[in-house]
C-alpha cells in the first residue's frame, strides 16, 4: 500500500505530500481541480510513459516519489523525475533502475482502474489464475503443476539424452582418450603432496646425512656422547635419593630418558642409512610429479580434482554405453508422465468449464448491481484439445481463458480489455474484484470514473463494494457522488486556486465539519442550504452506522 506521496511540479501541482493509511478513501473536488493529475502521478511510479507536458510550466522536472509498504510489511522508496526536456529517471530506494525494473518493484503493488495501461485484469493471462481462485481450484493446480515438472524433468532428460546419441561416438572415443591417460598415470588422492615431500628429502640427502650421524655420534658413540655422560649423572642421583629422598622422583625418570634418548639415536642412525640419495631416484621422482602437473592443468586444479573427473569420465562413458538401456527407460517414464499429466490437466480443465459458468453468471448479477443491467459475460476458452499440443502445456494446465462482456443489448460480446468505456471497465473492475481475486493484502487499488454515468442507488451499492473492498486492501476512489464519499473512512479534498498568476492544485485531509461541507457541495452545488448540509451530515452517519452493524 502506499504510505506516503510526495508530488512536486506536475502539471497544476507546484508541490504538495500525503499520508495515506489502509481501508477505503475518496478524492473529490472540483472537475478540473487536478484529481486525475494524482492518479497520473501513481502511473508514473509505477512506470507509466513520462512526457514533457507534464512538468509544471517554468520548472526544470517534475518530482514524484513514494513510501510503498509491501505485503511482508518491507517498505520501498519509489522515486520518478521527467525533466522538462522529456528526459526521465527512476529510483528504487535510492538506486538508479530502468523503467522496466520499475515496473517489476512496484507495478504489483497497484492496480489503476480507469487507465487502461496500467489494469493488470485486462491481461487474459490472469484470467485463468481469477477463474481458479473463484472455482476453489488452488488444490487441483498444485497437482497439474507438480506433473508438469516431472514431465518437464523426464522430457529434459530424455532430449538430452538423445542429442548425445547423435555424436555418441566422437563423444565416447574423446572420453576414451581423457580416460585413458589419467588412469595411465593411476593418481593416488595426496600423491603429489608426498612427492613434493620426497623430493626435498632426496634434494638435501647429503647434509641430512651429515646431521643424522654428528647427532648420532654426540648422542651415543662419541668420547663425550650424551648417553655414556648421563649414566654418570644418574649414578650421582642414586646417591643423592639415598641421601634424600626428594630426588626419588627424577631417579624414577631414568629409564624413561634413557630410553627415548636411545631410540632417538637409533632413529638417527636407520634413517642416515636408508635414504636413497641415487640422482636415478630423484629424476624418478621429479617425472612422476611433471606428469601429476600436466593432469592437473588439464583436468585440475588439485589432484583431487583429477580423481573427480576421471571418475564422472568412467560414469559418463557408462552412460553412453548402456544409453539404449536408459533411453527405453525414460520413454516408458515419458508415456507414464504424459498420461498423470493429461489426466490431472483434463480434471482441472472440466472443473474450471463447470466453473466458468457460474462464475459469468455471477459476474452477470455483479455488474447488474453497478448500473450495467443487461450485460453479457461469457468465459471463452482456446480452441483446440490442448491435451494433444505439448507448446500449450503449462504448471496451470492447458487452458487458455479470456472474459468477454457486452454491455450494451444487441451488441456482441468483445474480450474485455476492448470495453471503450472508461467508467463501465471500471465498474467491470469493481465487480471482478469482489467476486474473485488473487492479490496479496493490502495492495493498493485506485478507482477513477468508476461512478460515470451512475447516481441514486447504485451509487450506493458501489461506494458499498469499495468500502468492502476496503477491507482487505487500500482502495483510493476519486469521485463526484456524495454517495460513494459518504463511505469513504478517509476523505481528501482537491482544490485548484490561483495565486499570482499561477494556478496550482492543493490536497487536504477533511474530518468532522469540513467534511459535511464538502459532502454538501457535492450534493447541492457551490450554495449550501443548512438543509443541505444537515442531508450530508446524516449522509455520513448513516454509512457509518452501516459499517458499525456489519462489523458487530
Amino acid at each position: 500500500m502506499i504510505r506516503f506521496l510526495s508530488v512536486s511540479n506536475l502539471a497544476v501541482i507546484d508541490r504538495l505530500e500525503l499520508e495515506f493509511g489502509p481501508g477505503f478513501s475518496v478524492l473529490t473536488g472540483e472537475t478540473g481541480a487536478g484529481k486525475s493529475i494524482l492518479v497520473g502521478a501513481v502511473g508514473l511510479l509505477v512506470g507509466g510513459r513520462a512526457s514533457s507536458d507534464l512538468v509544471r510550466t517554468g520548472e526544470e522536472a517534475a518530482i514524484v516519489q513514494a513510501v510503498f509498504e509491501k505485503p511482508d510489511g518491507r517498505e520501498v522508496l519509489v522515486r520518478r523525475e521527467v525533466s522538462a526536456q522529456g528526459r526521465s529517471r527512476a529510483f528504487v530506494d535510492g538506486a538508479l533502475v530502468t523503467t522496466a525494473a520499475l515496473r517489476d518493484a512496484a507495478g504489483g503493488l497497484v492496480d489503476l482502474h480507469g487507465q487502461h495501461e496500467h489494469q493488470l485484469l485486462l491481461d487474459p493471462a490472469a484470467h485463468l489464475d481469477l477463474l481458479d481462485e473463484f472455482g476453489g481450484l488452488a488444490s487441483a493446480r498444485d497437482g497439474v503443476a507438480a506433473a508438469f515438472r516431472e514431465w518437464q524433468r523426464v522430457r529434459d532428460e530424455r532430449q538430452t539424452l538423445a542429442a548425445r546419441e547423435q555424436q555418441k561416438a566422437s563423444r565416447a572415443e574423446f572420453l576414451e582418450f581423457q580416460l585413458a591417460e589419467i588412469e595411465k598415470a593411476a593418481p593416488l588422492p595426496g600423491e603429489d603432496g608426498e612427492l613434493s615431500h620426497t623430493r626435498q628429502v632426496l634434494a638435501n640427502a647429503d647434509r641430512l646425512q651429515r646431521l643424522c650421524g654428528d647427532a648420532y655420534i654426540a648422542l651415543y658413540e662419541g668420547d663425550e656422547a650424551a648417553l655414556p655422560t648421563l649414566a654418570v649423572v644418574w649414578k650421582k642421583v642414586a646417591e643423592l635419593a639415598a641421601l634424600d629422598p626428594q630426588f626419588g622422583t627424577h631417579l624414577d625418570a631414568r629409564d624413561a630418558v634413557k630410553s627415548q634418548l636411545e631410540d632417538l639415536a637409533f632413529f638417527l642412525r636407520s634413517y642416515a642409512q636408508n635414504i636413497d640419495a641415487s640422482p636415478a631416484r630423484l629424476q624418478e621422482i621429479e617425472d612422476r610429479l611433471a606428469l601429476l602437473e600436466r593432469l592437473k592443468k588439464k583436468h585440475g586444479p588439485s589432484l583431487a580434482d583429477v580423481i573427480a573427473r576421471r571418475d564422472a569420465l568412467r560414469r559418463e562413458l557408462h552412460d553412453i554405453e548402456h544409453a539404449t538401456e536408459r533411453a527405453a527407460e525414460l520413454d516408458a517414464l515419458l508415456l507414464s508422465c504424459r498420461n498423470a499429466y493429461r489426466g490431472a490437466a483434463g480434471a482441472l480443465s472440466d472443473r474450471r468449464r463447470l466453473a466458468a459458468k457460474e462464475f459469468a453468471q455471477a459476474l452477470a448479477r455483479g455488474v447488474a448491481d453497478l448500473a450495467m443491467p443487461r450485460t453479457r459475460c461469457e468465459v471463452r476458452f482456446a480452441d483446440g484439445d490442448g491435451s494433444e499440443i505439448e507448446d500449450r502445456w503449462t504448471p496451470r494446465g492447458y487452458d487458455a481463458a479470456e472474459f468477454y462482456l457486452s454491455p450494451n443489448p444487441g451488441e456482441d460480446v468483445r474480450p474485455l480489455a476492448r470495453i471503450a468505456s472508461g467508467g463501465e471497465l471500471s465498474r467491470i473492475m469493481l465487480a471482478l474484484k469482489t467476486l474473485a481475486t488473487t492479490d496479496a493484502p493490502g495492495k493498493t487499488l485506485i478507482f477513477d470514473e468508476v461512478d460515470a454515468g451512475i447516481g441514486g442507488a447504485v451509487a450506493d451499492t458501489v461506494g458499498a463494494r469499495l468500502r468492502r473492498l476496503g477491507a482487505r486492501f487500500q482502495v483510493l476512489c476519486i469521485t463526484h457522488l456524495p454517495q460513494i464519499a459518504a463511505y469513504g473512512s478517509r476523505h481528501f479534498r482537491i482544490e485548484k486556486a490561483v495565486k499570482e498568476g499561477r494556478t496550482s492544485a492543493s490536497v487536504a485531509l477533511v474530518d468532522g465539519a469540513q467534511r459535511e461541507s464538502e459532502i454538501a457541495r457535492m450534493m447541492g452545488g457551490a450554495e449550501v442550504s443548512a438543509s443541505v448540509l444537515a442531508g450530508a451530515r446524516e449522509m455520513i452517519e448513516a454509512k457509518a452506522n452501516i459499517k458499525r452493524k456489519r462489523n458487530r
